[in-house]
């Protein structure tokens, strides 16, 4: 596409209002308008970032090539599908939709069309996450940890599709590999749905991950670890940093392991992860606009996005036999 790339944005909450605020000063993008439903909303936002709201999503599309969607979850299909139908590029905020009958409904109108889609997994643009893939090589073993305090955002889907989506993105990424089995548990705190959930997951390559997801915690905390055959990598995803350490080429082992109480500084070599400073919605959505706009593939693919959702609706199934296993079982015992 030659020329500045006209985007709009459908869903202007706590997330989306961010998208609007970053996509007026990007380099190659012309922000056309907003849609909001909720009218004492759009005229917050419409006043606060100068930004005309559009009455309607019809009236909003006529105007734009391309949209990035930021409403609720369960709108994401809906929502998509109005804006691919009309031949419209879209960035789609995570998960690409609530079934995996939903998402192939979306990429076959977007294949039909010849436009790009685009799932905002925002954590494949964390500093700590882009300071780490030069160094990631084939990892064994991953642990992850993401805990959040009760936000009423998001929980209108479990926290599987909330919070431990990302990380599931993440270790599909680091793993280059397909998921062949899964191991969940998880319960409802706060909501009906699952407020905290741990994932075992077996890849085809060998490697497993061990993942746990929790929006009803007192503190924040975003954490990988990865162990693969060179080293190990810690990453604090909150502080956008991290360590690599690994055994260094030049030591001789067996010398080491005659020595009382050696020094790990002598075999382990400590490289502190660093990546150029750099606000993860705002590089996603500058990815956005160089693909639209031909300069780059799109880092995060329609597809990328449907096999998060495919294996993060496998967690959520085992976690619901799990617990209706336990139901049945409380109930033959009472």
């Amino acid at each position: 596409m030659s020329g500045p790339v006209r985007v709009g944005v459908i869903g202007t909450g706590a997330l989306g209002y961010h998208h609007l605020r970053h996509l007026r000063a990007l380099p190659g993008a012309v922000v056309g308008g907003f849609h909001e439903a909720d009218a004492a909303r759009a005229g917050t936002v419409a006043r606060e970032l100068g930004v005309p709201h559009m009455e309607s999503l019809a009236a909003l599309l006529d105007g734009v090539d391309a949209v990035s969607i930021a409403v609720p979850t369960p709108a994401h299909h809906a929502v998509a599908k109005a804006a691919l139908e009309r031949g419209k590029h879209v960035l789609i905020e995570k998960p690409i939709t609530t079934t995996l009958a939903e998402a192939d409904e979306l990429l076959a109108i977007a294949r039909a069309q010849g436009v790009l889609v685009q799932i905002g997994h925002i954590e494949r643009f964390n500093r700590a996450i882009r300071a780490a893939l030069p160094y990631v090589e084939n990892p064994l073993f991953i642990e992850s940890e993401r805990l959040a305090p009760f936000n009423p955002r998001g929980s209108d889907v479990a926290v599987v599709l909330d919070l431990m989506i990302h990380d599931i993105d993440l270790v599909l990424t680091l793993t280059h590999a397909k998921v062949t089995q899964v191991s969940a548990a998880g319960v409802g705190v706060l909501t009906p749905s699952i407020d905290i959930a741990d994932a075992r997951l077996a890849f085809a390559n060998g490697a497993i991950a061990n993942i746990t997801a929790s929006r009803i915690s007192r503190e924040r905390t975003r954490k990988l670890r990865l162990f693969q055959r060179n080293g190990y990598i810690t990453l604090d995803l909150g502080a956008g940093n991290g360590e690599l350490f690994r055994l260094r080429s030049d030591v001789d082992l067996a010398a080491i392991a005659l020595q009382a109480q050696p020094d790990v500084a002598a075999f382990v070599e400590r490289i502190p992860l660093e990546a150029p400073e750099g606000d993860a919605l705002k590089l996603e959505l500058e990815s956005f606009i160089a693909a639209v706009r031909g300069e780059a593939p799109v880092p995060v693919t329609g597809d990328n996005g449907r096999d998060a959702l495919a294996v993060a609706l496998q967690i959520v199934a085992d976690i619901d036999r799990s617990r209706a296993a336990m139901t049945a079982a409380a109930t033959a015992g009472a």
